[in-house]
């Protein structure tokens, strides 16, 4: 069965859309993995510092 060329335009540029769409969401999260590793990172910074200045005294 043939489909009219606006018809498959229309399916294509759908497609892209949402390929687009996925894309950048997939991207956000890897954003927002990167600003909790660092925030974890940071945060078990300052709990072995604080550990260690109660050692100390």
């Amino acid at each position: 069965m043939r489909h009219s060329r606006t018809e498959v335009g229309r399916w294509r540029m759908l497609r892209q859309s949402q390929r687009r769409k996925t894309r950048w969401l997939e991207a956000q999260s890897r954003r927002n993995m990167r600003i909790h590793a660092i925030r974890k990172c940071i945060v078990n910074r300052q709990r072995t510092s604080l550990l260690f200045s109660i050692y100390d005294i």
